[in-house]
């Protein structure tokens, strides 16, 4: 019996001013990801969204250690939104696990001005094997998403390829920019077959 289809999504690292906010007023593990949570499931596609530690001083082995409380295999579809995207190729260069799909949202590899801890998290070279492991990899971006965020879905795609799929108006893919939590083209993408 074949095993069944799940999905982890990865919420990206936050500025500061989100450090102190609660639970109920931060941002950057809502956006979208919440809607794609409800319509996996409803779906019957089992969704995790982990709640990385301390995003706005992104440290990956802290990142590593709560990442691996959950299953990942053939049959997972990983999605990342900006610095989470950063964080799952480095895991799956590291692990070399073998996975369904690889979708990132606003891939962000780059920090101009890092300090050190975002350097230790950001600088490191994407082991381009990846694509072989797997089946499918799309990156979505924005005709209005800014330079860095462009530059950082270039050194993706130049090292694992993949589809890139640009729409209108999606800015980094906030709420604040693309003004609605539904993501329709992201869901359909998941459950396409490949």
């Amino acid at each position: 019996m074949a095993q069944e289809k799940n999905c982890i999504i990865m919420h990206g690292c936050p500025s500061n001013i989100e450090k102190a906010m609660d639970s109920e007023t931060r941002t950057y593990d809502k956006h979208w990801i919440p809607w794609t949570k409800e319509q996996l499931i409803s779906n019957g596609i089992k969704t995790e969204t982990p709640s990385m530690p301390e995003p706005w001083e992104p440290i990956y082995d802290n990142f590593k250690k709560e990442f691996e409380k959950y299953n990942v295999d053939e049959n997972t579809v990983l999605i990342g939104h900006s610095c989470g995207c950063t964080f799952l190729v480095r895991w799956l260069g590291e692990t070399k696990q073998k996975i369904d799909k690889l979708i990132f949202v606003a891939p962000w590899k780059i920090e101009k001005e890092a300090n050190e801890i975002e350097k230790a998290f950001y600088e490191f070279s994407i082991d381009e094997t990846i694509k072989d492991r797997v089946k499918k990899i799309i990156l979505f971006t924005s005709n209005d998403e800014v330079e860095s965020g462009k530059e950082g879905l270039k050194m993706f795609h130049q090292a694992i390829g993949g589809e890139i799929i640009e729409l209108k108006e999606h800015g980094h893919y906030t709420l604040g920019d693309m003004e609605t939590e539904e993501f329709p083209e992201l869901l359909n993408k998941i459950l396409e077959d490949n």
